[in-house]
């Protein structure tokens, strides 16, 4: 494997320059890529990336690289692309990585013993870069903005003049996959475990209907939802953010044991939540989606026998949910989540 920085490359009028080339050789064949980097939360110029296309083409280079804040949506590419049809831009493959991407990669690398990083140099190189990555001043933390959209939907959600179908809408939902995505990037780098979004659409859905039905469902609605997978969880952990009321809700609906009596299963449970937050919300889940007895730790600690049903109602689990005020939308979710996995989820596991 070769890197090279800066490298001039002849085009028309004046040659381009690209933050990078890498260049893999195996097997006697070569890969070759242009490399293209934002940071800061500078966007990628269409334009720029279009010329490296071109570049890749006519060398014979197979892929153009870029990276940069943005996370990448399926379906949605990070920078568009016009058709040039007398330009060639066949057979080059263009990839994009948040920066998000590659700290998780960096982590699961350390955490995970590679065989490529269990070289010490190998590893201490690595260490060096995630710690430049994550630094406050390196300008490579990632999605940062949920855009200029959020204030208008907010407020048209609130005084229900928000119209279905609108672009405004449609650029929330985006934004908010797209949070969604680095939260699990994030979460499964630092527990080095698969950390995933789960996407409930009909089979055959293309991702564009998709985000057009979920943005329906925001003007109605007002609540963004998202679903993430932890690997080794009871459950799927539900993230709400409620914008009428500036709230955020993680939750989990954890099963109940097969075997046992129900006043040992909530027992079980108290203890197990010992040391999760006092105003966390359980709810007693009964077959036949009947509501089932709620109500927080701190009052039901004393008496847990308060969340039993009526004698006969089968239980089916238990539903676990925090709610918190948002300010500061994206790391309110990051930490809404870090905080219901370390002081619920872990606990229950």
């Amino acid at each position: 494997m070769e890197t090279f920085t800066e490298v001039a490359l002849p085009n028309a009028d004046r040659p381009r320059r690209p933050d990078g080339v890498i260049r893999v050789e195996r097997a006697g064949k070569l890969w070759t890529a242009l490399v293209e980097t934002k940071t800061n939360g500078n966007p990628l110029r269409p334009e720029q990336v279009q010329d490296y296309v071109y570049i890749a083409a006519r060398r014979g280079y197979e892929a153009v690289v870029t990276l940069s804040n943005d996370v990448a949506l399926d379906g949605s590419p990070p920078v568009g692309m016009k058709a040039d049809g007398r330009r060639r831009r066949n057979k080059v493959a263009l990839w994009h990585l948040a920066w998000a991407d590659v700290t998780h990669q960096a982590q699961l690398l350390l955490l995970l013993l590679h065989e490529g990083v269990r070289q010490e140099p190998h590893a201490w190189l690595l260490r060096e870069l995630l710690h430049y990555l994550q630094h406050k001043n390196s300008g490579c933390h990632g999605f940062q903005n949920v855009g200029p959209a959020r204030v208008p939907v907010r407020n048209g959600v609130d005084d229900e003049t928000l119209v279905p179908g609108g672009s405004r809408a449609v650029l929330v939902v985006e934004s908010w996959e797209r949070l969604i995505r680095q939260v699990c990037l994030r979460l499964g780098g630092e527990l080095g475990e698969k950390v995933t979004p789960v996407q409930r659409a009909k089979r055959g859905t293309d991702p564009h209907s998709r985000r057009l039905a979920l943005a329906k469902s925001l003007c109605e609605e007002g609540k963004p939802h998202a679903e993430i997978r932890i690997e080794g969880a009871p459950g799927t952990l539900q993230i709400t953010a409620d914008l009428r009321l500036s709230r955020l809700r993680t939750s989990m609906a954890v099963p109940a044991p097969e075997q046992g009596y129900p006043l040992t299963w909530v027992k079980r449970l108290m203890k197990q939540l010992s040391d999760a937050p006092g105003d966390l919300h359980v709810q007693t889940l009964i077959r036949g989606e009947v509501p089932g007895p709620r109500g927080t730790l701190d009052k039901l600690r004393p008496e847990p026998a308060d969340l039993l049903p009526a004698p006969g109602s089968p239980i089916t689990g238990f539903r676990l949910s925090l709610s918190r005020g948002v300010s500061g939308f994206i790391r309110r979710v990051d930490q809404a989540v870090e905080m219901f996995y370390k002081g619920v989820i872990m606990n229950v596991m």
